[in-house]
């Protein structure tokens, strides 16, 4: 039975309606002194839960937006469940007496009378430790209070935090359970296969696959498929939304089948912006309500940069896809307490310095200090000089700088920015007052109480001066004023992560060719992506009206930058000096000729509309589009690699001459292979200067002492004449944004678009596996899974798979980017039919294990030190000595029944919050990795995936202990879970002779069980299956 297009659209509207009618129903008295739903989630012996979140759950998830829409009535669904509401109120009083922190659940009141809710009063316990707590601390004290039931969270865990001074040093271990989860398309349809896979598994166990739902509220935002296919033309959004829509239908519509089949999960459809800027415009709640209970939102995402929402005073980071599926199912998230870096800041930014030059110097400073694993807080004077978009964009580099987060406490300058994005009064009155009642809110027009922190930083704004960052690391800042030397260095220096090892003789080589039919020439450092691009910059005003104040300045001055003409029609426009109105159709790219060099691939993707809104309020997207920078959609674009293909002239200029060419963005990420294959240098900046470097040309500029071209006027011009200063830009995001923006925008996104709503979905709560889809595939994790945990596993006598040297991220492990036509995924996809225009990219592959199994460890920049300096997707086959691709190499040792393992140095694992960077290993046979150290999460996806994380001791790593891959290695792990601590020693031995000691990070006692069970999901399967 299939579910027709109108059907479905109307489901997503009225949905909508149906759960803004819930929470308009009256509080019964009973729940006065009722412990909040939340209490009840967490308790798998509570046969009534699923049915209560059904009803209640999602029905407050839009009460902080009843205001922004008209929900129709539905008094005949009211009716027909108040029984039920009525027998969980009995239950829920009976529950009451038995919470261990029933005395300290207290009203909040009304200024004008009445109550906001009930809530857990920190200020009720009496306990002076928490005056002294950080912020961020007092969030998870507070979730851990409110869901302890002595089971899953005890009064123990609210001892460790409250003690937090004395216990996070010692990396004591507490449990946490978020308010919700956040996905995005890449990572969220690998985890709705694992639910659909999930329910299949607990129905051949016999038990209820409806068990397989999430309890908490599950946002996922389709902004990850779009790609720049089209670019300097006025119709890209639309043919770029068609191409996705093309080639994304089947997984889209997998994802509306997931909104329907699964309770509590919401799919905000492709077009509508970027998750993480979604979330701060609209999803955050800052303060959930709950059946009238009150408590802090938090959050985990199944992206890095899900932090972003702590500049907003919500607790949030990322976590492995797995993990979040565990929390999505109740399980609470076991983590190590953090320690909390305290950044103060001061002062406030110099004139014509933006947002992006303060995060990128922030991230340099705490990738210096130290901060994996830990929370950064920031205070100080200099808060109230920086916007609310500004801290999102320093909270969203957390992944950069390695802190799990970013946090800024609320206060006044957050309830401003909730009454802009169109939150009501009403609400931001309630989120005021619980969190000045709870000591959540900070008031900088009061005297400040003292807080313990782990270490501490400083930085005085007005310190912090133009930079990038670059070329191939986002903490590599480089000031703009030192550019063109670092350039240069960069030039020299052996190749690594700040060179390239171009011979003196070659440097200044000039790469001539042919750009339809007029000359056209690259250099080293030439510019051949210039994108604004990621939700770090496009949801921040200041830098994106910056952007348009810089093209607006170039075109008044006339600034032409190598112009030349096309062949027209007859009779070309008479401002052709100004501005060309040219398409040219090449490698199904479409490119409008203006002022910036034709090659140079420009693009705008704005995080939501709302920034399309106060573009053209402010009239700046004229001049952007004179530039090349037209709107080319709603999504991530350029900066996870969905940067489409550069024209073939271009591409073989680059590729025959071996040019160093440049990609500049506005992004997160520039690690080599990811923004584009063919750009090897990758710079990070602000919006304003990625137009500023596409009118330059080229990297390899001063923009101190050299113009960057000529006015009309024949006159040089320089980079000072077009930046705009601090003041111009401060009238122009007064001016022009607006809350109306906010609110028509997001109303609009409910409504979804018409290529979403008439996609037709199966109406079945268990999924129809389709085996000769290349999209959505049956995962092969539950096959043969029985009640008996698998229990521990050591490794004996496996081969190196990859040896590998420091800071090897996710994707080179599971690049998202293109797939190359010779790798085995390409020749999987072609043997089953796929065109290879048809090829999409890897993360949108994600849905089936199959391709990714083939595409993992598939980055064509792979360095694997069994090569001996060959670069490339390839390693030795150990036995035989041949070069093989690594997923051949992997399926030769695991049809012989050999294990393998990988060798790694530092930082094993950074980068976006990949699982398929996991499950890819363990699909390979990986059963272990030894590296010098893990990126967090990653480690944590290994452990969620059955797959052992090794440390080598401090001082040692493969070279120092001589280690070369070609050895086989044993690593003697106890065979009963008993046996085996978080942290404890293991030894290593070779068949050479050689044996080390390594410690084991399994981090937890939960992650030991996790380990027990062959991994986190068949714990889950296990557990609700006997519940």
């Amino acid at each position: 039975m299939y579910v027709g297009s109108s059907s479905s659209a109307t489901f997503f509207r009225a949905s909508r309606a149906r759960l803004l009618s819930l929470s308009s129903l009256p509080k019964p008295s009973s729940l006065s002194s009722s412990p909040p739903s939340s209490l009840l989630s967490q308790s798998r012996s509570i046969s009534f839960s699923t049915t209560f979140r059904s009803i209640t759950c999602p029905a407050l998830r839009w009460s902080h937006r009843v205001d922004w829409r008209s929900p129709i009535s539905l008094r005949a669904q009211t009716r027909t469940i108040s029984p039920v509401v009525e027998r969980l109120e009995r239950k829920f009083s009976s529950m009451a007496a038995e919470h261990p922190f029933k005395g300290i659940f207290t009203s909040l009141p009304k200024p004008g009378g009445g109550e906001f809710g009930k809530f857990y009063s920190l200020p009720a316990l009496n306990d002076p430790r928490i005056d002294k707590l950080p912020y961020s601390i007092r969030i998870l004290l507070e979730s851990a209070i409110r869901n302890c039931d002595n089971f899953q969270v005890k009064k123990e865990d609210v001892g460790k935090i409250i003690d937090w001074e004395n216990t996070s040093p010692k990396l004591v271990e507490i449990p946490f359970k978020p308010a919700r989860v956040l996905l995005q398309d890449f990572t969220g349809v690998p985890a709705v296969v694992d639910l659909a896979s999930m329910r299949d598994a607990m129905n051949k166990l016999g038990s209820d696959a409806n068990k397989i739902n999430p309890l908490v509220p599950v946002d996922l935002v389709i902004d990850h498929s779009v790609q720049v296919d089209v670019a300097r033309s006025e119709n890209a959004v639309q043919a770029n939304m068609e191409l996705e829509f093309q080639r994304n239908k089947e997984r889209f519509a997998f994802l509306k089948w997931g909104s329907s089949a699964f309770q509590n999960m919401l799919v905000v459809p492709p077009g509508s912006g970027i998750v993480h800027q979604v979330n701060l415009e609209y999803l955050g709640r800052v303060v959930f309500d709950t059946n009238g209970i009150l408590y802090p939102d938090s959050v985990v995402g199944t992206d890095s940069h899900t932090t972003m929402i702590d500049g907003l005073g919500v607790a949030g980071w990322g976590v492995g896809g797995i993990e979040a599926e565990a929390a999505m199912l109740g399980q609470p998230m076991s983590m190590v307490l953090p320690g909390v870096v305290g950044f103060k800041l001061s002062g406030k930014l110099r004139n014509g310095v933006t947002a992006t030059d303060l995060v990128l110097t922030v991230t340099q400073m705490l990738r210096k200090h130290g901060v994996v694993g830990k929370f950064v807080e920031f205070y100080g004077d200099g808060m109230g000089k920086l916007s609310l978009a500004d801290r999102a964009t320093i909270a969203n580099m957390s992944p950069e700088y390695g802190a799990t987060m970013g946090f800024f406490p609320v206060d006044h300058v957050t309830l401003q920015y909730l009454k802009l994005t169109g939150r009501s009064d009403e609400t931001v009155s309630m989120i005021e007052s619980y969190l000045r009642a709870n000591k959540m809110f900070v008031d900088y027009s009061e005297p400040q109480q003292e807080r313990v922190y782990s270490s501490y930083l400083e930085l005085n704004l007005e310190d912090v001066e133009p930079c990038i960052s670059g070329p191939k690391r986002p903490h590599d800042r480089v000031p703009l004023k030192e550019m063109k030397a670092d350039w240069h260095s960069c030039l020299d220096n052996k190749v690594g992560f700040k060179g390239f090892a171009v011979p003196k003789e070659a440097q200044n080589k000039v790469a001539k060719f042919s750009f339809h039919g007029q000359p056209a020439e690259l250099k080293h450092g030439s510019v051949v992506i210039a994108a604004i691009t990621s939700c770090t910059n496009t949801s921040n005003p200041s830098v994106m009206l910056g952007a348009g104040l810089v093209a607006k300045k170039a075109c008044e001055l006339g600034l032409q930058v190598s112009y030349f003409s096309l062949p027209l029609a007859p009779s070309p426009p008479s401002k052709m000096h100004m501005f060309i109105i040219c398409v040219i159709f090449s490698s199904n790219v479409i490119y409008a000729i203006g002022q910036v060099k034709p090659w140079i691939k420009t693009s705008l993707a704005p995080g939501s509309g709302v920034v399309t809104k106060y573009l053209l309020q402010s009239g700046l997207q004229e001049y952007l589009n004179k530039q090349g920078f037209n709107i080319v959609g709603y999504g991530c674009t350029t900066c996870i690699g969905n940067s489409g293909e550069l024209a073939e002239t271009v591409a073989s200029a680059i590729s025959e001459n071996d040019v160093i060419a440049a990609a500049v963005l506005s992004g997160n990420r520039n690690f080599e292979g990811r923004v584009h294959p063919l750009t090897r240098a990758n710079y990070l900046a602000s919006p304003p200067l990625v137009v500023a470097y596409a009118l330059a040309g080229t990297v390899d500029i001063d923009f101190e002492k050299e113009p960057i071209g000529k006015g009309k006027d024949g006159n040089d011009v320089y980079f000072k004449d077009i930046w705009p200063s601090t003041e111009e830009v401060a009238q122009a995001v007064q001016s022009s944004v607006l809350p109306e923006m906010f609110k028509s925008t997001y109303e609009a996104i409910t409504k979804g678009n018409p290529m979403w709503n008439q996609l037709s979905v199966p109406a079945a709560k268990l999924y129809s596996w389709d085996p000769s889809s290349t999209y959505i595939h049956e995962p092969p994790y539950f096959k043969g899974m029985t009640m008996d945990p698998p229990g521990p596993h050591g490794v004996k006598d496996a081969y190196c798979l990859l040896n590998f040297g420091d800071s090897i991220t996710t994707d080179h492990i599971s690049p998202a980017g293109s797939i190359h036509k010779d790798s085995p995924t390409a020749k999987f996809l072609l043997e089953h039919g796929v065109n290879r225009k048809d090829f999409n990219s890897y993360g949108s592959r994600r849905g089936n294990d199959e391709a990714m199994a083939r595409g993992t460890f598939a980055n064509i920049r792979l360095v694997n030190k069994l090569l001996n300096g060959e670069v490339g997707p390839k390693t030795i086959h150990i036995p035989t000595g041949e070069k093989l691709y690594v997923f051949d190499a992997a399926m030769r040792y695991k049809s012989a029944g050999y294990d393998t393992i990988v060798l790694a140095g530092a930082e094993y694992g950074s980068g976006s919050s990949r699982d398929w960077a996991a499950k890819g290993p363990m699909l390979l046979g990986v059963k272990a990795v030894i590296a010098k150290s893990f990126e967090r999460i990653h480690r944590s996806n290994l452990v969620g995936m059955g797959i052992i994380p090794l440390c080598f001791k401090a001082g040692e790593d493969a070279d120092t202990l001589g280690l070369t891959g070609h050895e086989r290695y044993t690593i003697d792990l106890p065979r009963k879970i008993s046996e085996i601590r978080p942290g404890q020693n293991v030894t290593v031995t070779t068949d050479t002779g050689k044996s080390f000691s390594c410690t084991v990070r399994f981090d937890t006692e939960v992650e030991l069980e996790y380990f027990n069970h062959g991994g986190i999901l068949p714990y889950v399967i296990r557990n609700l299956t006997k519940s």
